[in-house]
């Protein structure tokens, strides 16, 4: 499937420089089209050799070796842990180790005590001595950090399976929460999809509490072996955590007088709800920690380990393992084949293959049959709306996500399919669900509909990372591009996206990063909203964000952005090494608002420097994100697919929306009048009779949430027509729209 740009006219006749270093005959520096087209051509062809024989891709997804320690946990609870697995793993824990005796939940990144500890209890599992010095270490670390009892919950739940904790020291979670109705605080589905999938069943486990043999003692990571399960401080009974304290301690004395029919019902139910989520392939949510939890609650409810959905189930995690080269293994927290095919389309067919090409027919033939027909837990909230979305993963039915929906349309667009039809069905279905799961402030979450209550967060057992699914500034602006894409800028419902984005701008110009390392990757996602749903590049909000990237670019022509900045803005926000995949953000959004100068330039010659003879990148760092802070991604392939991007967009211009759009868009005044001030985000008036959710955000971390009400302002004018690019020629899509092109 492999083509040489070089066929498609990309490179003068026969040249091949290295990208970014200096020409092989004379030492003047390499023209930085030429890099960037030299460089282009051998990222292309690596991505294209990747692709699997079935028309997907998919980069390896790493986390952390908290995955790697609970599947050693709870293979043991299960009895069936093996000698093999146990070395290959511990062989992998102990490479991530750092040199103070610590683990971290992301590369570079400061020590973590649970993580740390997990890893330790692994190791110990595994049978290193304590009396090592790498043992030794971590050991006295855990302690000087106030040893096991500093530990978040999720921790302190897999050392009370073996009696390392008591479960009376663990806030509660009767599985009596399945009762409440969906309207009531606190019902299941005022949580995230990936909290509801863990906290269900971990009811069942609460309720049970079992605690196997303990294969040893953890002494040596108590501080006070006198008193080592201390009770915690209570806060003030008018505060939030006081309160919810209280409330706890009345949970645990319900625990001890819990009636039982009422007990058996709730278990019951819950039990079913676990069963009924079980996806085809034997996961839960398509991610380890639903699926890992499940199994044991499902297990102490009387499933056997030869029952078809316990084997399903540890099938699936069979699937997550890694093995390396020397003999290791590690698992991954999830798998991204959609989203990952999705990219690799786009980048692509922007680095100018053509709209028929084989390799993205088949990525398009792959998508179309990973579409989800079926409803799911967003149902809830959405219940007459159409089912029409895509998941994240191979098989996770339940739980399509916007974010991915409106990439694949991005994708199916650009592909000139031999059945146009059913590649238009899909792209109108997916395009309605993604509009009737827009939040009532006027943006998108990734999974579910005005999912924003605070309370859950509050609860002492979610101390884990974040709980909720809030509308963000990155899932918004890929919303926002996909309808621009499809010819709906002027839609009142786009722009009441539009206008949240502009609302939601940080003072510095930035935008915050809730599913990428951070204000790069929001930053990076809105401009090229923006700009293709008619914001002119003059625009004051688009000017303020091409500064904060000028602004942020390092000395070495590159973008980076250190997973600190969630934690700690003021000195990381858009502060890190360069990597691959935040250069290339940086770059697609600078294009997007018509920059071609210097710091283009300089970005697109830092990747054509440091790319790799075989065509992608190194990229250690992780610039995914998971929870923010609380739990980081390293996307193998985005190293690759965004350069591609990047590249391609420098060499053939920013994709604008589709001929179709751009008629759609004939005589429509401009955006320019649009207030915006530099300290101040404007207020406006929502769409459609809905009351205006204006308001000013900070750079705290959760920047992209909003403020409140303010005062009113115009309402948003209909859009401009988006900016010409050198792009004017190309197949038409399959997506069945009269004019449309298959590369934007």
């Amino acid at each position: 499937m492999q083509s040489s740009l070089q066929d498609l006219g990309q490179l003068p006749d026969g040249k091949s420089e290295a990208p970014g270093g200096t020409g092989a005959s004379d030492g003047e520096p390499v023209p930085p089209r030429l890099a960037a087209a030299t460089a282009l051509e051998r990222a292309t062809a690596h991505l294209l050799s990747l692709q699997n024989e079935q028309g997907w891709w998919k980069g390896n997804l790493e986390t952390n070796v908290t995955m790697d320690a609970e599947d050693l946990l709870l293979r043991q609870f299960l009895g069936i842990r093996t000698d093999e697995e146990t070395r290959a793993t511990a062989e992998w824990i102990r490479s991530q180790q750092r040199d103070d005796g610590t683990w971290a939940t992301f590369y570079g990144g400061p020590p973590e005590l649970s993580t740390t500890v997990e890893a330790y209890v692994a190791l110990k599992l595994a049978g290193d001595d304590p009396g090592a010095a790498h043992m030794a270490t971590a050991a006295a670390w855990i302690r000087a950090q106030g040893g096991i009892a500093a530990s978040r919950v999720f921790t302190r739940i897999w050392l009370a399976l073996f009696g390392w904790w008591p479960w009376d020291r663990l806030p509660e979670m009767p599985p009596e929460l399945m009762f409440l109705p969906k309207w009531a605080p606190l019902n299941i589905y005022s949580f995230g999809c990936w909290a509801r999938q863990t906290i269900v069943p971990l009811t069942v486990v609460s309720a049970h509490r079992p605690v196997r043999p303990a294969p040893f003692a953890l002494d040596e990571l108590h501080t006070d072996l006198a008193d080592p399960f201390p009770s915690g401080r209570m806060d003030s009974p008018t505060s939030w955590d006081g309160l919810f304290q209280r409330l706890d301690r009345v949970l645990h004395a319900y625990h001890n007088r819990a009636v039982r029919p009422i007990r058996r019902l709730a278990l019951g139910q819950a039990t079913r709800w676990i069963v009924e989520r079980q996806e085809a392939d034997g996961c839960w949510g398509g991610i380890q920690p639903p699926a890992v939890y499940s199994l044991i609650a499902l297990h102490l409810e009387g499933y056997a380990l030869e029952h078809p959905v316990m084997r399903a189930g540890l099938s699936a995690l069979d699937r997550f393992t890694v093995h390396t080269a020397d003999g290791r293994r590690w698992l991954e927290a999830c798998q991204s084949p959609v989203w990952d095919t999705c990219l690799a389309t786009i980048a692509l067919a922007d680095a100018g293959l053509p709209a028929d090409h084989p390799a993205l027919v088949a990525a398009a033939d792959w998508m179309l049959g990973e579409e989800v027909r079926r409803g799911g837990d967003w149902s809830v909230r959405r219940p007459d709306l159409a089912p029409g979305g895509w998941a994240f993963e191979f098989d996770n039915d339940t739980y399509p996500d916007i974010d991915d929906t409106a990439e694949v349309v991005l994708a199916l667009r650009r592909v000139a399919h031999p059945d146009p039809e059913r590649v238009r069905a899909a792209v109108d279905r997916g395009v309605a669900w993604n509009l009737g799961m827009q939040s009532k402030n006027g943006a998108w979450g990734a999974f579910d509909v005005d999912n924003t209550s605070s309370l859950p967060n509050k609860l002492p057992f979610c101390d884990f990372g974040e709980v909720i699914d809030p509308p963000s500034a990155d899932v918004t602006g890929h919303v926002v591009e996909m309808l621009a894409d499809v010819g709906k800028a002027r839609d009142p419902r786009t722009r009441r996206g539009v206008e949240w984005l502009l609302r939601n701008q940080e003072k510095d110009g930035s935008w915050f990063g809730r599913w990428g390392t951070n204000y790069v990757y929001g930053t990076g996602s809105v401009l090229p909203a923006l700009i293709a749903a008619g914001i002119p590049t003059a625009h004051p909000a688009i000017r303020r964000a091409v500064r904060w990237l000028e602004e942020h670019q390092n000395a070495d022509g590159g973008w980076g952005e250190d997973m600190r900045s969630y934690d700690d803005p003021e000195h990381w926000s858009g502060r890190g090494d360069s990597t691959a995949s935040q250069t290339a953000w940086s770059l697609m959004a600078l294009l997007s608002a018509g920059e071609s100068g210097e710091a283009v330039d300089r970005g697109v010659a830092w990747l054509a420097a440091t790319q790799l003879p075989e065509g992608t990148w190194d990229e250690p760092q992780f610039t995914g994100t998971g929870f923010p802070w609380d739990f980081s991604i390293n996307y193998n392939l985005y190293r690759l697919v965004f350069p591609v991007t990047a590249l391609g967009r420098y060499l053939h211009g920013s994709p604008g929306p589709g001929a179709a759009v751009q008629e759609d868009r004939v005589g429509q005044p401009e955006l320019s009048e649009l207030p915006a001030q530099p300290e101040k985000a404007p207020q406006v008036v929502a769409q459609s009779g809905e009351s205006g959710q204006g308001g000013q955000s900070g750079q705290s971390g959760q920047g992209g949430q909003g403020g409140q009400g303010g005062p009113s302002a115009p309402s948003l004018p209909a859009p401009a027509a988006a900016p010409a690019t050198d792009r004017g020629d190309g197949p038409v899509t399959g997506s069945g729209e009269a004019g449309a092109r298959a590369v934007r």
